[in-house]
């Protein structure tokens, strides 16, 4: 028990540094060589280049292309000014008085289209200010409509969503982006509906009061501020972005602005539906392409050609816009590298973690609850892993490369849809993540000028605890009807 112990202050440990801004680069390999030193389980050098290493490596060969493409695809929607006529066409049709809903809607349809979180929130935030301002809706709000619509039902629930926490699941349990669609959409629809009503409560609560907007300085926070404020995790390293590079040209309308996000979403199921089915990938059995099937690969292969396609759209479409278009594709590129490589030491970090023999106390205990439920086990230590490492993928990484194939095995033998295993894995890594520590809260906080006193108590009722209720209901439903 003491080494059992020791993984769990391990673990505590690695959120506390994490929180205080130490790379996960340093921290992820430190403390699982150091966990394996204490507890004697493992051969300290051989636990760090056989294990750490290894599994770190299989994850970037997995999944930096979807990091890759979604950070250039992202930067190019910031730069053309695509984001912005969106956001300014949302907010038009819904009318000032829709001041909450139209900052929710902004941002959720950016990030459905493969916009980063990061990106959303520096370009979302002045209009959400000057929005809120004018309604006098209290600006501690702004941070929950940005989490609700960045980081909730469009990162984890929506079917077809790019976002790397639908993409995870998919070589482990053999789906698509669109595993259990309908599923999928009533979480979605219950994180949306739980956190509007939460948003529109306080803000009546507030007007009753006679609190307004307040005196604020509406300022975007510059990005020396955001490395001191630890904003660097999940999705983008805000200082290989620059914050002043948008068009000069006058922004794209808004069919143009939006195609590029529908392409997205339409060639991922285009490419699954159609193109994959007509194709002979026979070849993928031989020993050179990795020994696997069609299943496995599917579906990051259509993320990958639905990005490529939304690239080439939004250059094609924005040229005379995108007059920095190399620097673009540059900065896009180096900001991918630094969010891959921290989710990827996270992976290192679970699998040292899980080839301790202390590891297999805390398994086997979590896969007690998989006799009864895998999609009860399941949405636990994902919960759990994501909630203690502040990262949704990095969680879900190290639950899945540690029990992804046992939970498979489970979910066969008790007839349970592989397609709802991927969506109770997506939603649950999107619950408890959203705790003080996580990135994104740190980052959409610092953009705000605000502080976890002031403004984190909505976020977490808009981006916990209506995940929570979703995931619930969607175990609910999953384990009466199965997957749909």
């Amino acid at each position: 028990m003491i080494d059992v112990l020791i993984v769990f202050l391990a673990l505590v440990l690695l959120m506390y540094l994490a929180y205080r801004g130490i790379t996960l680069l340093i921290l992820a390999p430190g403390i699982a060589v150091l966990t394996a030193l204490v507890t004697g389980g493992l051969p300290v050098l051989a636990a760090y280049t056989q294990i750490f290493m290894s599994n770190m490596g299989d994850f970037i060969i997995a999944f930096f292309p979807l990091f890759l493409l979604g950070a250039i695809f992202g930067k190019l929607m910031d730069d053309s000014g695509s984001a912005t006529a969106i956001a300014n066409t949302v907010i038009r049709w819904l009318g000032p008085e829709q001041a909450i809903l139209a900052v929710v809607l902004c941002c959720a349809v950016l990030t459905y289209g493969g916009v980063s979180l990061f990106v959303v929130a520096f370009a979302i935030y002045p209009i959400a200010a000057s929005l809120f301002r004018d309604a006098d809706i209290p600006k501690r709000l702004i941070p929950a409509s940005l989490a609700l619509g960045s980081f909730s039902f469009t990162m984890s629930a929506l079917p077809g969503s790019p976002a790397i926490q639908n993409a995870i699941p998919m070589p482990f349990f053999g789906t698509t982006a669109f595993a259990a669609p309908g599923l999928g959409i009533i979480a979605a629809l219950i994180m949306l509906a739980f956190g509007m009503w939460w948003l529109n409560r306080q803000r009546a609560r507030a007007g009753s009061r006679g609190e307004g907007y307040g005196e604020h300085d509406d300022a975007v926070p510059e990005s020396d501020l955001m490395m001191r404020e630890g904003a660097v995790r999940d999705g983008y390293d805000i200082r290989e972005l620059p914050l002043g590079t948008p068009t000069e040209a006058a922004p794209p309308s808004f069919p143009a602005a939006i195609a590029p996000v529908v392409a997205v979403v339409l060639v991922n199921l285009l490419f699954i539906q159609f193109v994959v089915p007509a194709m002979d990938t026979t070849y993928l059995a031989q020993p050179k392409f990795g020994a696997t099937d069609i299943d496995a690969v599917r579906g990051v292969w259509a993320i990958i050609v639905a990005l490529v396609a939304a690239i080439l759209l939004i250059v094609g479409l924005n040229w005379s816009r995108l007059t920095r278009l190399q620097a673009s594709l540059d900065e896009g590129a180096n900001a991918s590298v630094l969010p891959i490589a921290a989710t990827a030491s996270l992976v290192g970090f679970g699998a040292v973690i899980a080839a301790l023999p202390a590891f297999e106390i805390i398994s086997d205990a979590l896969l007690a609850l998989g006799d009864l439920n895998p999609l009860v086990s399941l949405a636990v230590a994902v919960n759990l892993l994501s909630a203690i490492t502040g990262s949704a993928s990095g969680g879900m990484s190290i639950a899945l490369e540690t029990l992804g194939p046992t939970y498979v095995q489970l979910a066969e033998a008790q007839n349970i849809s592989l397609e709802a295993m991927h969506r109770v894995t997506s939603i649950a890594s999107g619950t408890l993540d959203v705790l003080p520590h996580n990135g994104a809260v740190i980052t959409v906080l610092s953009i705000c000028k605000l502080d976890h006193r002031q403004a984190y108590g909505d976020i977490f009722m808009a981006a916990i605890v209506g995940p929570l209720i979703a995931l619930i209901a969607v175990i609910l439903l999953a384990s009466l009807f199965g997957g749909f």
